[in-house]
């Protein structure tokens, strides 16, 4: 029923009603006053404004339920509140209009969410307002979204009481009258259809992703305007729907934008709301989309994707294809067409929720340098950090769960050595929970460690640290670990010798190195880089020679460049005792054991070599040098070298043998320079 028509009833059945009321009262009105027939006339006329606001309103509620009312903040799909069920309600006072015939959303029943029926609604009243909403704003289709220039409408129509403004429901319809009558908003001509066309959207969405386009469909028309009607969009996956990856298991929603607004949602998570399950089909019904003839109109469509896809058959990583099946419209005449729609599905991928995270670990540039480390002999010497490294977010936020280090010790086994062992990441400190190695052998306790040792040759222990979530680092933010190690002294069943060496290492490659989740649990293939720390050596009673304390030089001995000399300094410091040292120098371990050794790099052939070891240590025995308890000495080592042949030449620190017997040989024990790399000199090339 038109407009036009249906006021025309109204008014013909209030007058009907006015006729047979007046009929009742006239033979009663013979006998009365005259204040007696002016009161039975406002009666009447009470009962006349009762049945023209129940006839005018059909199913629809009285605005006056709303009335005066104004809405402060814009709406759209999935918005929630009291100022949602205020605009359904005022939405529902005009048939035209109305949210709902039944159910949820209809008279009666307006409910706090604003959902697509609201929306629909809305996209009613905005065409019935066209001039007013749309069109200042550059829009010639509505969009659903209760914004701006539809909420001052809204508030301008809602001003006053809807009681004390019956005229409105009249000026509303005359508006929509003026609106349906403006030239460029008018349907012309026979419409047919044109062109047609699908294009790719997004190629590779992720799970849990919202309102992504994946496909641009347009159409263009010709021999007139059309508006229309309908929309059928299918989602098939490369399987073919088969039962492992329906649409409804994968989709949250499917939803259509025109110009940047969304005009349409349908929920794509209910198999009862597809129109073809097997063809993953979806139907968008009253859309009131205006194409005007020979413009081409872009209809976008874009999906949201649920969260946690996994064991949803193979959906996490699958290709869907998305195509425009049917359209139907309306032309000028308001005749109705559909047709099928024949253009090329597009497709795009769904990866699993976090497949370019990664947590990358590297080596801290504070990272301790090789050092001798004092131990002490009867108690355990704390807070000595071996390892610094840095931890890296890349494209999330990524929440630790545990952290594992690899402890390696040579010359006794780690369990003798460590005592306890902690990593402070970000400022946290986090104690090792249990232990494992490589073979999982039996279960050995430490005082605050539980872990499993294979073989007291294999002393590679991984020592694993609970974070439990209590470590987040941001998307491309940086964070300092550091491990964090108390010794165990020397002294109880002597555990462990001078000499012997740590060292940490963390990696990515490392099994179960990391237990790391962003959007999804890391993989380790997202784990990468490798944080390996120098080897440390632990001293608790004899010589440190450190590698701070030591340097090289090169000099020419004779004017042709044939001999070189090579001086290498070094320092030697005594730990619990005096400690003495011969003048000895070889390239060859001397019998018996003492002095320094050192190795030269280079074919020396039959020419000469010429070592000379001075110090400014005391010779309290001639030729035998004393480091007293406490004390640094400085070592000279200086190599003359007459090759026979041309070559590159080059001297290393070896070792160091010191004894506590005064002759410097008598249980004379190694000590070697560690690591070997910053104990050389550079290289040099001789002449022949």
């Amino acid at each position: 029923m038109t407009l036009a028509k249906d006021i025309t009833a109204k008014f013909a059945v209030a007058a009907v009603a006015v006729a047979m009321i007046f009929s009742a009262y006239a033979p009663a009105a013979q006998a009365q006053s005259t204040e007696d027939l002016q009161q039975m006339i406002n009666d009447l006329l009470a009962q006349v404004a009762g049945l023209q606001s129940q006839l005018g309103q059909g199913n629809s509620v009285d605005a006056s339920a709303v009335c005066p009312y104004t809405w402060t903040r814009d709406l759209n799909s999935g918005s929630e509140g009291a100022d949602v069920m205020k605009l359904q309600q005022f939405l529902n006072a005009n048939a035209d209009t109305r949210v709902a015939a039944s159910g949820a959303g209809s008279a009666g029943n307006e409910t706090m969410y604003y959902g697509p029926a609201t929306a629909a609604a809305v996209s009613k009243f905005q065409v019935m307002y066209r001039a007013e909403v749309l069109t200042p704003n550059g829009l010639v289709n509505p969009t659903g979204y209760f914004g701006p220039s539809s909420r001052s409408k809204a508030n301008a129509l809602c001003v006053v009481e809807a009681a004390e403004d019956m005229d409105d429901e009249d000026e509303m319809m005359d508006d929509e009258d003026e609106d349906e009558d403006k030239g460029p908003m008018t349907l012309s001509g026979e419409a047919s259809l044109g062109e047609t066309d699908l294009d790719n959207g997004e190629s590779s969405i992720e799970e849990g992703d919202e309102d992504v386009v994946v496909g641009e469909f347009t159409v263009e028309f010709e021999d007139g305007d059309a508006e229309i009607s309908r929309l059928d969009v299918t989602l098939v996956s490369d399987s073919g729907n088969n039962g492992d990856d329906d649409p409804w298991d994968v989709f949250e929603t499917v939803s259509l934008w025109v110009d940047g607004d969304m005009i349409a949602e349908m929920d794509a998570s209910d198999e009862d709301d597809y129109l073809d399950e097997d063809a993953g089909e979806i139907r968008f019904s009253n859309l009131d989309l205006i194409a005007e003839e020979d413009d081409e109109l872009e209809i976008l469509i874009a999906v949201s994707v649920q969260n946690n896809l996994d064991g949803v058959g193979p959906a996490d990583d699958e290709t869907w294809d998305v195509d425009v099946t049917s359209l139907r419209f309306f032309d000028a005449d308001g005749v109705a067409t559909t047709e099928n729609i024949s253009v090329a599905a597009v497709d795009f991928d769904i990866e699993e929720a976090g497949a370019d995270e990664e947590l990358k670990v590297s080596l801290a540039s504070n990272n301790p340098d090789a050092t001798d480390i004092i131990v002490d002999t009867d108690s355990d010497t704390n807070d000595v950090t071996i390892l610094v490294a840095d931890l890296e977010a890349e494209d999330n936020d990524l929440e630790l769960n545990s952290v594992t280090v690899r402890v390696d010790t040579t010359g006794a086994s780690t369990t003798d050595v460590v005592d306890e062992i902690r990593v402070i990441i970000d400022g946290q400190s986090f104690d090792a929970e249990n232990v494992s190695s490589a073979n999982k052998g039996g279960t050995i306790e430490l005082s605050n460690s539980s872990y499993v040792d294979n073989d007291v040759s294999d002393d590679a222990i991984w020592y694993v640290f609970d974070i439990d979530g209590d470590i987040t680092l941001e998307e491309d933010e940086e964070v300092e670990m550091e491990v964090v190690v108390d010794f165990n002294d020397t002294d109880d069943g002597n555990r462990y010798a001078n000499g012997t060496t740590i060292q940490a290492q963390i990696s990515g490659t490392e099994v179960d190195s990391f237990d790391a989740e962003g959007a999804e649990d890391l993989t380790a293939t997202q784990l990468t880089g490798t944080a390996i720390g120098e080897e440390h050596i632990l001293v608790a009673e004899g010589i440190v020679v450190p590698v701070d304390g030591f340097s090289s030089d090169v000099s020419k001995v004779d004017a042709d460049g044939k001999i070189y000399q090579f001086e290498l300094e070094f320092e030697v410091k005594a730990v619990e005792g005096d400690f003495y040292i011969t003048e000895q120098a070889t390239s060859t371990t001397n019998t018996p054991a003492q002095g320094v050794g050192y190795t030269v790099t280079g074919a020396v052939g039959t020419g000469t070599v010429s070592p000379n070891l001075t110090s400014t240590a005391d010779e309290d025995t001639t030729g035998v040098f004393t480091v007293r308890e406490g004390e640094t000495e400085t070592f000279y080592l200086n190599v003359t070298i007459d090759p026979q042949n041309a070559g590159t030449f080059r001297v290393q620190l070896d070792d160091v043998f010191y004894a506590e017997n005064s002759d410097g040989v008598t249980g004379a024990v190694e000590y070697s320079a560690t690591p070997v790399t910053d104990f050389r000199t550079k290289t040099q090339a001789i002449a022949a």
